[in-house]
């Protein structure tokens, strides 16, 4: 079978299966139609997280010249799909148009809070199901996002290669509905981010498969519905992203994450607990007790470098029972025993417990709303995406490993009177990962829109504090986890300000 003829069969099956599928996980928020302010020409030449070279070692087939009669059948064959787009078809076309980058962001947000629930005591986790507590979704955000963003760059140095123009410029009756890009079409950046996004998302969550498959055959039908690309660009596309979604998956297949629930308890002779500085050393208030929340977490590889961001472990707390350490816990008592309704109101706006985007999360969809409002590119978006997700991933991992080597008791363990606004989670409590993960993002953000950044500051400062007024973290834990957040984030930021984009 020639290749051509495996194309159009590869499109024929998307049209139809497309609409026999629903996905359960629906995405409806309404967004504008992405109209970016800048195209990011040079965005080929940006630096790729992964130290890789995709093209290279591409199996992509190179497009035929868009003066033969292969491409001439293509634009046919499009001049027909995207005048018999439907009503419901145009609907999709225009959800879509908002930014593959960002729907597929928002659909990974929903599959974190529909599997953020504990598992009942006793039970053993399955890996179909997992359970997508707050380190497993900053991983899986980081995941998703710099495939993104590897699968872009890649895309636009491909592009501007490649060269060729949006197929309504060959073909005037090709029915366009949305707004011109002037973006050379090979390959398709929307058929990128649905390959490498569907790859990464079906690994995370594999029971989710059929309604991820179908999520990414509707975002590949908008191609021609809409006017945008031919059956060549979209099947470039989507081999482009599958093909980046396996280097990522691999990295990811040797992360240390599979060792980080630690049934066999191996991290009790891994840290050396200090029981001079924590003499009643944390225990789990579940009843009955059950195994802590991924206590290796903290050994799980950074993308940062790890002597770099370990160079950012918050130092010792202090020792319970020392007049810094009673003061801290008196302070908590007081907030739980006279909680104003603004405390209240800040506890709970800033919990992101179960059933929840979990705080990192929380973090994207707040750089979603200054994204859609600064215009970005999908390939500036990725990178946005990308920076703030790995220092959320790099600071919760090191946020974990100081909350098992320190082992300090939760306030409540060590004053049964203080009373507590929000669940207690079942891990220790220094540092504190709402800081830590806040911290970082926030500082992150500021950095990408510095008009922002004040607003953003007192965000996580507040999202830090909000832990304590719900009494369930130290001052200490709030103020050392922000800390070190704040410097994860900046170490990122020294990294990004030579990939190019700001060129």
């Amino acid at each position: 079978m020639s290749l051509q003829r495996k194309k159009i069969q590869f499109i024929v099956f998307v049209l139809l299966l497309a609409t026999a599928c629903k996905e359960d996980i629906p995405i409806e928020e309404a967004l504008p139609v992405q109209m970016p302010i800048s195209q990011d020409v040079n965005a080929g030449d940006w630096q790729t997280v992964m130290d890789y070279d995709y093209l290279s070692n591409s199996s992509i087939p190179m497009p035929a010249d868009i003066n033969s009669a292969t491409y001439r059948a293509e634009l046919d064959l499009l001049v027909e799909t995207s005048n018999a787009t439907t009503v419901e078809q145009q609907s999709r076309v225009d959800f879509w148009g908002a930014g593959g980058v960002m729907r597929w962001n928002q659909l990974l947000r929903k599959l974190v809070a529909k599997y953020n629930l504990p598992l009942p005591v006793g039970s053993i986790p399955d890996p179909e199901k997992p359970v997508a507590s707050p380190p497993f979704a900053a991983r899986a955000y980081a995941l998703l996002s710099v495939g993104q963003h590897d699968a872009l760059i890649a895309a636009w140095k491909l592009k501007y290669s490649v060269n060729r123009p949006p197929p309504d410029m060959s073909e005037p009756l090709i029915k366009r509905s949305l707004p011109l890009t002037n973006l050379p079409s090979f390959p398709s950046e929307q058929a990128v981010i649905a390959g490498v996004s569907k790859k990464i998302l079906t690994a995370l969550f594999p029971f989710e498969k059929a309604n991820i498959e179908s999520i990414a055959i509707e975002h590949l039908n908008t191609i021609g519905w809409g006017g945008t690309g031919t059956e060549s660009d979209i099947i470039a596309g989507n081999l482009l992203g599958d093909e980046v979604a396996n280097i990522i998956l691999a990295r990811a297949k040797t992360d240390r994450m599979a060792l980080a629930r630690d049934p066999e308890k191996t991290y009790l002779d891994y840290f050396d607990i200090d029981v001079a500085t924590v003499p009643n050393p944390w225990m789990s208030i579940s009843d009955p007790p059950t195994d802590p929340l991924l206590p290796m977490f903290g050994r799980v590889k950074t993308w940062s470098d790890s002597t770099e961001v370990f160079s950012a472990l918050p130092p010792p707390p202090p020792m319970v029972g020392s007049v810094a350490f009673e003061e801290d816990i008196a302070n908590v008592y007081h907030i739980a025993k006279n909680r104003s309704r603004e405390q209240w109101r800040i506890s709970d706006y800033w919990a992101d417990g179960a059933g929840t985007y979990t705080p990192p999360g929380h973090w994207n969809q707040i750089a979603e709303k200054l994204i859609i409002g600064s215009k970005w590119s999908e390939v500036r978006t990725a990178r946005a995406l990308s920076l703030i997700n790995r220092a959320m991933l790099d600071s919760g991992i090191l946020c974990w490993y100081a909350k098992y080597k320190y082992y300090v008791p939760r306030p409540s363990q060590i004053n049964p009177d203080i009373k507590t606004s929000t669940g207690i989670p079942n891990f220790p409590s220094y540092t504190s990962g709402h800081s830590s993960f806040s911290a970082s993002a926030g500082t992150i953000l500021g950095y990408l829109f510095p008009d922002q950044k004040e607003n953003l500051i007192s965000q996580y400062v507040e999202a830090g504090d909000s832990r304590v007024y719900g009494g369930i973290h130290y001052m200490f834990d709030n103020i050392e986890g922000r800390k070190s957040g704040i410097l994860i984030g900046e170490l990122i930021i020294e990294n990004a300000l030579s990939d190019g984009a700001d060129d």
